[in-house]
């Protein structure tokens, strides 16, 4: 694949977000694609990718995608990106709290025939955590 059709994932990608369109976001992978979560686990194929982008968008309505940088070396690419949304329904195992939270991510993918063949998402989970009220953050002196 070249940039410009990357690049064209990526832009079909970021419409699907701001649709919040699960079906959209896992179409954009390829068949037996795989991502690796730190919520989701290791997951293969468009019914189990799109079953994790339905829980962040179940338990974050509001949920937005903001890509920042974008690194793309060959069939590999970078995406730094940061999430905001507030949760307002169960997110694995945690009760709704209302709470809006803001963290970021990196998504490193593998890219063939026009399709994401694997995927792997670092989020800044204690952020995430500490917003969402499960752990406390020790305040600075």
């Amino acid at each position: 694949m070249g940039r410009d059709e990357i690049l064209a994932l990526l832009a079909r990608r970021n419409a699907a977000w701001e649709a919040r369109d699960a079906a959209a976001l896992a179409a954009t992978h390829a068949p037996e694609g795989t991502v690796e979560s730190p919520t989701g686990g290791l997951l293969r194929g468009h019914a189990a990718i799109e079953r994790v982008y339905r829980v962040w968008f179940t338990a974050f309505p509001d949920i937005a995608w903001h890509p920042e940088e974008v690194v793309i070396d060959g069939d590999r690419v970078v995406v730094l990106a940061k999430l905001v949304g507030t949760q307002a329904g169960e997110f694995f195992g945690l009760p709704a709290g209302g709470r809006h939270v803001e963290f970021e991510v990196a998504i490193a993918m593998t890219v063939a025939d026009g399709l994401i063949a694997t995927e792997r998402r670092i989020y800044d989970s204690t952020g995430l955590l500490v917003q969402a009220g499960v752990l406390k953050a020790k305040p600075v002196s």
